[in-house]
């Protein structure tokens, strides 16, 4: 069987990027490593491909939401009494109401790339974040510009400059120096409070066609997307099938009370480079740490760790002689990280199971500071909401035995890539 190379993360232009996804196998801060298990289904040829649509703050602090909604909305949309996901039916003039209301905190964003006597164009999207004019979108919209503008609802054009940018989360940050009059920020709501089946809106700047609306569900949280351009990958990712194309990168979804709950960034194209009805959005809550230190300093620090590994399937559990398909495996060790500082161990060698080489002998994560690891992706969020410096206690299994671990976690190393 092939290897397959898997790439996970904690936490150009406007060009199309085909990427393939790692959902299963991956990298915790750390390099990409071959495996050849993992789950296989997931590894073949007829995998999806995955395209873009386009200094350390002291205490890297979530901000609590930005700014009141317009009056009006919520009160249209609410559920009825105990009842949270049951919607009301959702007649045309309360989504009127929403659009009319949230339009003028969406950006169209225009980028001009100069390479020599060649000039290129894209577009993409964005939001305001805060009457300061700051304003978020993707990283990989912005990445190359020597020129940003914004262009409002109303039409209104301005310059804008390039605050901050992460590729690690795909984030970036422009300010304009003055918003027009109507413009408002959105709310930035709390991705953790978002539920399958609950109704999203997106709007944006699908193909060059601004302050287009669509509406669909969400349907799958806490993905893992990897960014397109480093080895890491973003986890908490929201799923969703309403309607996103080339150009609402970086623009909002957004839920029927009008809070941003993620930043649209991926599609799931088949092939085709447009919309198949999976999209991707980074989580709010990412962006809610993430920005303020783009606006304070312009770059953001992620914690490492410093392992390769992959969740606990039933291959692994039978030849690792495990008692449950729970926990992060972790397959190898980044010499000098911090795990292998720890005292962390990778794999000690493979064993044949019905045809396939496994790793064996490698630690089981089981738990983070106290909190149960059910998998990869949950080892990977535990370590992307924290800081480079901030110690995470592992419990581990070792030979069929639990043990304790202490990692002091390290700054992601600058560079890092494959």
């Amino acid at each position: 069987m092939n290897k397959t190379r898997f790439f996970l993360i904690a936490g150009i232009g406007c060009s199309i990027l085909v990427l393939l996804l790692a959902v299963v196998g991956g990298l915790l801060f750390a390099v990409p490593f071959q495996f050849q298990v993992g789950r296989v289904a997931e590894a073949t040829a007829e995998s999806p491909t995955w395209t873009p649509i386009p200094g350390l703050k002291e205490t890297q602090e979530a901000i609590p939401p930005l700014t009141l909604l317009p009056q009006g909305v919520e009160s249209q949309i609410t559920p009825p009494a105990g009842s949270p996901q049951a919607m009301p039916e959702i007649e045309s003039h309360v989504l009127t109401s929403l659009y009319e209301q949230l339009n003028p905190g969406v950006v169209n964003i225009q980028v001009y790339v100069q390479r020599g006597e060649l000039i290129g164009q894209g577009a993409g999207s964005g939001f305001v974040l805060d009457k300061q004019g700051y304003i978020i979108t993707n990283n990989h919209v912005v990445a190359e510009a020597d020129q940003v503008t914004a262009v409002f609802y109303n039409g209104i054009e301005a310059e804008a400059q390039v605050v901050g940018m992460d590729a690690d989360s795909d984030l970036a940050v422009i300010q304009v120096a003055e918003l027009p009059e109507g413009v408002h920020p959105l709310i930035v709501g709390d991705s953790d409070q978002v539920k399958v089946g609950e109704y999203v809106i997106a709007i944006g700047n699908p193909f060059g066609l601004g302050s287009s609306m669509t509406m669909g569900i969400v349907s799958a949280v806490g993905r893992t997307i990897p960014t397109g351009v480093t080895p890491f990958a973003i986890p908490q990712a929201i799923q969703t099938d309403a309607a996103i194309n080339p150009g609402n990168e970086g623009g909002p979804l957004l839920n029927l009370k009008g809070q941003v709950i993620g930043v649209n960034a991926q599609i799931a194209t088949g092939g085709t480079q447009a919309n198949a009805g999976v999209g991707f959005a980074i989580p709010s809550n990412i962006v809610r740490r993430v920005a303020p230190v783009l606006i304070e300093s312009g770059s953001y620090q992620w914690p490492w760790l410093g392992v390769e590994g992959t969740s606990v399937n039933l291959v692994i559990m039978r030849a690792n002689n495990l008692g449950a398909q729970q926990g992060a495996y972790i397959d190898g060790v980044v010499p000098d990280g911090p795990a292998a500082a720890a005292g962390l161990q990778g794999s000690s060698g493979t064993k044949q199971m019905d045809g396939f080489d496994v790793p064996v002998g490698g630690d089981v994560v089981i738990e983070a500071d106290g909190k149960p690891v059910a998998d990869f992706s949950d080892l990977l969020v535990d370590i992307a909401f924290k800081n480079p410096g901030d110690v995470i206690e592992l419990t581990i299994l070792r030979d069929g035995q639990r043990q304790r671990v202490t990692v002091e976690l390290a700054a992601r190393p600058s560079g890092f890539g494959p």
